[in-house]
């Protein structure tokens, strides 16, 4: 199993494995994606530095259990918040690891098992989420669902379906129900994708979601920025996950990476959505903060 020093040094990639979907991250992928710990600009790792950006506010982050959503609710934790993280009944080992790194950091987690592709059960989380913290103060629409398919001919309208009702309905349907209960000062973060820039092929499906969020986060930020609620996005390259053990083939794999030699590891995008969640990013609203390691798009 790689170190986390290695996980973050240029020519870095993951072992060819795969799983079953949705995939499982604790004892299952290998090696364990860094959570807590953060590049230290010299190769290897060092624990994520707080700073109270976060204190007293509240959560809900759907996706938590692992990868960017287990590593956001952790960073959120150790800068002062509570969490309120949802994911599927699948899940529920990695969930328990969110809870667990949530609490050693001295924050509230509360979790839901549910499927966020029916409008009800998001109305189910957000009503939760308000009756377990009292509030929402950050909204952090994560989830997401792919699978690898090279043409169009080969894509099955049934994987179109379920892709769009699981990736882009419930960012509309949380984020308005939501809405409901945010003030001035609160925000929305949603997370896009690389792919809706430069169109994946061998995801069209997914890619078409990811640029239906592009443009989610834009007319929503537009429509709340005079209310002081900002609405951003994060749109990762390669992020060493469990989605990509479930989702992706050998070749994909192998060829996983980014122009800095490497995939990014989920605390590298967490820390964004920090950065977005906290008033240091006061002046953002319908920005997108492209962290993939070098690939240059256009906005």
């Amino acid at each position: 199993m790689s170190s986390d020093k290695s996980m973050f040094e240029s020519g870095w990639m993951p072992p060819v494995q795969q799983q079953a979907p949705p995939g499982q991250q604790k004892g299952k992928l290998d090696p364990q994606p860094a959570i807590e710990h953060v590049p230290d600009g010299k190769g290897g790792s060092k624990l994520y530095q707080a700073a109270g950006k976060l204190k007293g506010k509240k959560a809900l982050i759907t996706g938590g259990d692992s990868g960017i959503g287990q590593s956001t609710a952790t960073l959120f934790a150790m800068e002062g918040a509570d969490v309120f993280i949802t994911h599927l009944p699948e899940e529920e080992k990695d969930a328990e690891e969110t809870k667990r790194l949530v609490e050693k950091y001295g924050g509230k987690c509360y979790t839901l098992a549910v499927d966020l592709r029916e409008a009800k059960n998001c109305r189910k989380a957000v009503e939760e989420a308000m009756s377990k913290m009292g509030a929402i103060n950050i909204l952090f629409n994560n989830h997401a669902y792919q699978m690898m398919v090279e043409e169009i001919h080969d894509l099955s309208e049934e994987q179109w379906i379920k892709t769009f009702d699981t990736n882009i309905h419930p960012f509309f349907y949380l984020s308005k129900y939501a809405l409901e209960h945010m003030h001035a000062g609160d925000a929305i973060i949603n997370d896009a994708s690389i792919n809706a820039y430069i169109g994946r092929p061998d995801l069209l499906d997914y890619t078409c979601t990811k640029g239906a969020i592009v443009s989610l986060t834009r007319g929503l930020a537009n429509q709340f920025a005079a209310k002081g609620i900002r609405v951003n996005q994060v749109a990762p390259g390669p992020v060493w996950t469990p989605l990509v053990a479930a989702t992706m083939n050998e070749d994909a794999i192998k060829q996983f990476s980014t122009p800095m030699g490497r995939p990014a590891q989920p605390s590298e995008i967490a820390t964004c959505v920090v950065f977005l969640a906290s008033t240091d990013s006061s002046m953002l609203t319908g920005q997108t903060i492209h962290c993939n390691g070098g690939s240059f798009v256009t906005s």
